[in-house]
C-alpha cells in the first residue's frame, strides 16, 4: 500500500530550499491557484518564522518518502477555525519523480485523517482550478464535493480561469 511508502511530519527550516525550488517551477505553479512569484530565501525564512507564530491555526506538513526521508511534497491545513471546526486544505507534490504514483492521494488521505481524527475538525475545504482535472478527480475520489463555481476567479498565464470550491465533512470521509 502506498501509505507505507510515505509519512507526514511538520515542515522544518531545513525544508525551505526544497520548497523554494518548487515555488520557482513555473509549470508546477501553473497548476495551483496562486500567481507565480519569485521568492527569495530571505522571504522564505520570514514566511517560516510567521508560520511558527501561527501554528495554533495552521498545520504545514512535509510529505516524505519512508525509504529515504526525502521531502517530496507538502500538505497544509490553513486558517483553522476552532469554533466552527474547519480548515482549508492544499497539497503540492513538488518532486516530479513522485507524481503520478498515488502519493498525492495517500498524502491527502493521511492529512484528512489527521484533520478529522486528531484535530477533530468537522469540515475541510479547498479551491482548485477548473482546468486541473487531475486534481479534481483526486479530490472527488477521497470524498470532496464541488460546491459551485467561482467564475474567472484566478489569473493564470495571462488570462482568467474558473475556480471550483470543494469541501469534505468528517461524515463524508473515505
Amino acid at each position: 500500500m502506498i501509505n507505507d511508502k510515505i509519512f507526514l511530519r511538520e515542515i522544518e527550516r531545513g525544508d525551505l530550499p526544497t520548497i523554494n525550488a518548487w515555488r520557482a517551477d513555473q509549470a508546477l505553479v501553473s497548476l495551483l491557484g496562486g500567481a507565480f512569484r519569485h521568492v527569495g530565501p530571505e522571504i522564505d525564512g520570514k514566511w517560516f518564522d510567521s508560520y511558527l507564530g501561527s501554528r495554533a491555526s495552521n498545520v504545514r506538513l512535509a510529505v516524505c518518502l519512508a525509504s529515504t526521508q526525502e521531502v517530496i511534497g507538502v500538505t497544509y491545513l490553513l486558517g483553522i477555525d476552532w469554533v466552527n471546526r474547519c480548515a482549508e486544505f492544499s497539497i503540492q507534490i513538488g518532486a516530479e519523480s513522485a507524481r503520478g504514483q498515488g502519493i498525492g492521494e495517500a498524502a491527502t488521505r493521511l492529512t484528512l485523517e489527521h484533520a478529522f481524527s486528531d484535530l477533530n475538525l468537522h469540515r475541510v475545504s479547498l479551491t482548485v482550478l477548473s482546468s486541473n482535472a487531475r486534481a479534481i478527480a483526486l479530490y472527488e475520489k477521497v470524498g470532496f464535493r464541488a460546491e459551485g463555481l467561482m467564475r474567472q476567479a484566478a489569473f493564470k498565464a495571462g488570462h482568467y480561469v474558473d475556480v471550483v470550491p470543494m469541501a469534505m465533512l468528517a461524515a463524508d470521509r473515505f
